[in-house]
C-alpha cells in the first residue's frame, strides 16, 4: 500500500488560504447583496441602463453566480481543512464564473453601456480562480493536502 505522507504546510500556505477565504467571503457577500437587492437599492447604485440589464438577467446567470461563489468558498474551506477536493471546488467555481461572465459581457450588451474598463474586475476574478486551482494543485503535489 502506497500512502503519501502528509507534510506540514508552511506559514505561507495559511496566509494565502486566509486571504483566499476573505476573497471568497467577499464574493458570497456580493452575491447575497445582488440577490436580495430591491429596485430602490439598485437605483441607488446603478444607472437605469444597467438596471435594465440586471432585470433581464436569466436565472441561469444568477445560478452560475451562486455556484461560483459558494464553490469557491467550499474550495477554501477544503484548503484550510487540507483536503485535495479543494481543486474540484475551485474548478467548478471557475466554470461558473466563466458562464456568468460570458452572459454579462458578451450576451447582455453591458460592455456597450459601461465600457471596457468595467471588465477589469471580472478579469481579476478569473485570474484568482485560476490561481486557486493552481495553488490547490501545488499544495497537493507538495503533500499538504490529502
Amino acid at each position: 500500500m502506497n500512502k503519501v505522507l502528509a507534510r506540514k504546510p508552511p506559514g505561507s500556505f495559511w496566509a494565502i488560504s486566509i486571504l483566499l477565504l476573505i476573497w471568497n467571503g467577499m464574493g458570497v457577500f456580493a452575491y447575497l447583496a445582488q440577490a436580495t437587492a430591491d429596485s430602490d437599492q439598485l437605483a441607488q447604485n446603478y444607472p437605469p441602463e444597467e438596471i435594465a440589464i440586471i432585470a433581464s438577467m436569466p436565472g441561469w446567470v444568477t445560478g452560475a453566480f451562486a455556484i461560483a461563489v459558494f464553490a469557491g468558498l467550499s474550495g477554501v474551506i477544503a484548503l484550510l481543512a487540507k483536503k485535495s477536493w479543494a481543486r474540484l471546488m475551485f474548478g467548478i467555481s471557475l466554470i461558473a464564473v466563466l458562464a456568468q461572465h460570458f452572459w454579462t459581457f458578451f450576451l447582455s450588451g453591458l460592455l456597450d453601456i459601461v465600457g471596457l474598463d468595467r471588465a477589469i474586475m471580472p478579469i481579476i476574478v478569473v485570474l484568482i480562480c485560476i490561481f486557486q486551482i493552481w495553488y490547490a494543485n501545488q499544495s497537493t503535489k507538495r503533500g499538504w493536502l490529502r
